[in-house]
């Protein structure tokens, strides 16, 4: 009876044992896997800008979309007015693409002051910075493009080749947010795909430069910014 005992109890012992054993790893493999998403989080913020907002992508498609409005009632007047006179007048050609320049450039200004806005709030929500080397990145190689492209589109429009011009913004668009992907979420680039994707159809429907407009910087940006808001934001 008392080997039987004593060997319970070691066996009872060699349990306990055991069960703290497993605790203690388990608590160990616990600390180290946080550890490792601590230093990967370390690794992000240092290599990515991951302060985007989904809400900068809506608000710009929102005024991207409000801005095609805008566009697409000036063209309509531009028309209205010719057929009315039966014949072509250089003023209202020249009057219609400062419209046209002026509305983009409107939409534009609103959009980076959306996105700044935004952005700058969601770096102070997670206490990161929002200038620091990965953000001057971020900028530099998002700008090579657009500005190379605005370049092109106003020799477009010396050229009287406004017909170009949608196509020609998407497609520089497209290549300035794949530059830019590197330096900040990857999501970035295949809305940059799609944009580029957007302007290379355009080139064969040119006669619809204002819906292609309106879905790459409107309803693409607001899919994009909803998806990231969902992914990204909603919980924080």
């Amino acid at each position: 009876m008392l080997k039987y005992r004593l060997k319970c109890l070691e066996l009872n012992s060699l349990s306990i044992y055991f069960v703290l054993q497993s605790t203690f790893f388990m608590s160990d493999q616990q600390q180290s896997l946080e550890a490792i998403r601590d230093i990967k989080k370390m690794m992000e913020r240092s290599s990515r800008f991951i302060s985007l907002s989904g809400l900068s992508g809506v608000s710009a498609g929102i005024f991207a979309l409000i801005g095609a409005g805008l566009a697409y009632r000036s063209i309509y007047g531009y028309y209205g007015r010719y057929e009315d006179r039966g014949r072509y007048q250089g003023a209202d050609f020249t009057q219609l693409v400062w419209d046209l320049m002026g509305i983009a450039m409107g939409v534009l200004a609103l959009s980076l002051i959306a996105a700044f806005f935004f952005t700058w709030k969601k770096a102070r929500r997670n206490n990161v910075p929002i200038w620091d080397p990965t953000s001057r990145k971020l900028l530099i190689n998002l700008f090579i493009p657009i500005v190379a492209g605005g370049i092109f589109v106003l020799g477009l429009l010396h050229y009287n080749e406004w017909r170009f011009i949608a196509p020609a913004c998407l497609l520089f668009y497209g290549l300035a947010l794949v530059n830019a992907s590197k330096y900040t979420l990857s999501e970035i680039r295949y809305v940059g795909i799609i944009e580029i994707v957007l302007g290379l159809v355009n080139m064969w429907w040119i006669g619809y430069g204002l819906y292609f407009w309106a879905v790459g910087f409107g309803i693409v940006h607001i899919i994009y910014g909803l998806a990231m808001w969902w992914k990204y934001d909603r919980a924080a």
